[in-house]
């Protein structure tokens, strides 16, 4: 019997390719191809859903990861694979913690997606060592250390250095230490400058946190 697949992405283009290598295999099926990670987990309840592609960022405001938290905790025989092309390091650290099965990124192949599910469907997971490398400003996303990313994180939300200060438990000088590497290690004129290339290069999402 095939495996039925719930295919959740909110890009047409990525939905269509995992459309095509379900089509191209006789080991799978697709159970529904949605675009919205809301109801994923109710669309579960009706128990015709063996695996989940699963993309992170929905533009309905939707998190996959919220979601794959919900069918774990009520499916938890139902496989996850989560599919981003955002290079977020929180995003691995809390699909391991969800106990997320597998997990892909769209833009860096290192194993054919068919492989992937195969093996996440034989108890397999499936897991990249680390975030792909993106450049911000004159640095990569390698150059910047975790408590650093963990600020621009919280910069990227609106936070002011003193609720940035209160949510890491660091005092203001420490986070405007931080700040101000930042700015000198990317080369932007500003916080404002640096939280909005942050966003759109991916290294941080606002308001998904591990």
């Amino acid at each position: 019997m095939a495996c039925k697949v719930l295919i959740v992405d909110d890009q047409i283009v990525p939905r269509q390719l995992f459309e095509n290598i379900i089509a191209s295999s006789d080991r799978y099926e697709i159970a529904a191809s949605l675009d919205s990670a809301s109801l994923a987990d109710v669309y579960c309840a009706g128990g015709g859903v063996d695996l989940v592609l699963m993309d992170v960022v929905m533009g309905d405001g939707s998190n996959g990861l919220d979601a794959a938290a919900r069918i774990k905790s009520s499916y938890p025989r139902i496989r996850i694979i989560v599919v981003t092309s955002m290079p977020d390091a929180v995003f691995l650290k809390r699909a391991r913690e969800i106990g997320v099965d597998s997990f892909w990124y769209k833009e860096v192949q290192e194993l054919p997606m068919l492989e992937v599910m195969d093996r996440t469907m034989a108890g397999e997971r499936i897991y990249p060592d680390s975030p792909p490398v993106k450049q911000l400003g004159m640095a990569l996303s390698t150059d910047l250390t975790e408590r650093e990313l963990d600020v621009l994180r919280l910069l990227a939300e609106g936070l002011t250095d003193r609720e940035i200060g209160e949510r890491l438990n660091l005092g203001v000088t420490t986070v405007r230490y931080h700040l101000n590497n930042l700015i000198g290690k990317t080369g932007y004129a500003s916080r404002t400058e640096l939280a909005v290339n942050a966003v759109l290069s991916g290294i941080t999402i606002p308001g998904i946190t591990g």
